[in-house]
């Protein structure tokens, strides 16, 4: 019972921890558990002799193009990430492949983003008109009710060991690509801010998608006219895809019906129209969206490629 001579007591709040569980269900980085059915089935399904033809046309399978299927196969090499090295002399090297889709409108460059979200292990989708340097890499914000700064990880920093999307990436403002720079090389971002100075981790792969500077791809201007970028974010970058809708009367119409039948029947493509753009022999012979997670979070854990001498000189013979 409160009198006058009593004054309330100011309590901080606190929370004592009895036990803690590990949820491992939405990130890539952890430890996963598998069935052994699961794992029996990935095993079988890796020693397919179509598997990368197989896992390609998984990637967003209502979409269709001629042009889509090296955009496919890029995806799906960003999907399953590669090593980091560590040289003798301490320098990190990163594994991770950083995409830019660079095209006219309407050609399902933020489709692409939307899917790579939903079948990466850990997937952020964000739109850079919206976006801010802080709001991607980390900000300092103070509490407001003891005054003290705390340090808040962005889009990249909360896309670790997984795949950051960013749409409208040619709407950014110049001073916030910058500040992804770090993050998109070093795979790191330092902080100096309010007496707090430290190094958090963004060891995730970018994929972009941006216009040309004049909406459309301008076929009398020279390539460097048409991307509206500073060179030092595109050497970031790993793999460009300009993806062009090339105006001609059989393709659209292939298109066009394409179109029609995933509105007629979504659950079904058109496989006559598979068969003629991509080089799929059976186009229902693809991984539902589910099973593409588990199986990239599976080889993401498991394996770890290595680049030897024989594989080596087959890609410089293959160039």
């Amino acid at each position: 019972k409160k009198t006058k001579n009593t004054v309330a007591a100011i309590r901080m709040p606190y929370l004592k921890v009895v036990g803690i569980e590990l949820d491992t269900s939405e990130h890539g980085n952890k430890i996963l558990q598998y069935t052994p059915a699961e794992e029996e089935f990935f095993v079988k399904l890796s020693r397919r002799p179509d598997i990368y033809n197989l896992l390609s046309a998984s990637i967003a399978p209502s979409i269709q193009g001629d042009y889509t299927a090296d955009i496919k196969k890029a995806l799906l090499c960003q999907l399953m990430g590669g090593c980091r090295k560590t040289l003798s002399d301490g320098i990190r090297l990163r594994g991770d492949i950083n995409i830019l889709l660079l095209g006219d409108p309407s050609t399902a460059k933020s489709q692409f983003l939307k899917f790579v979200e939903k079948a990466a292990p850990v997937g952020i989708y964000t739109s850079g008109k919206g976006s801010s340097a802080a709001g991607l890499t980390a900000s300092v914000i103070r509490d407001a009710k003891n005054n003290e700064f705390y340090l808040e990880g962005g889009a990249m920093v909360l896309a670790d060991g997984g795949i950051c999307c960013i749409d409208e990436f040619d709407k950014m403002r110049e001073i916030d690509r910058v500040a992804i720079h770090e993050a998109m090389e070093q795979q790191t971002i330092s902080i100096a801010k309010a007496g707090i100075t430290t190094v958090l981790n963004s060891r995730t792969s970018v994929l972009a998608a941006a216009n040309p500077v004049y909406g459309c791809y301008d076929e009398l201007r020279s390539t460097g006219e048409n991307i509206d970028m500073m060179s030092t974010i595109l050497s970031r970058f790993d793999c460009i895809f300009l993806v062009r809708d090339i105006r001609d009367e059989g393709r659209d119409i292939s298109i066009a019906r394409h179109v029609m039948g995933v509105h007629i029947a979504p659950e079904l493509t058109c496989p006559s129209l598979t068969r003629e753009l991509t080089d799929i022999a059976d186009a229902k012979d693809v991984l539902e969206l589910s099973v593409l997670k588990k199986y990239v979070a599976y080889c993401r854990f498991k394996c770890s490629p290595r680049l030897d001498a024989p594989t080596s000189v087959s890609f410089s013979e293959s160039l």
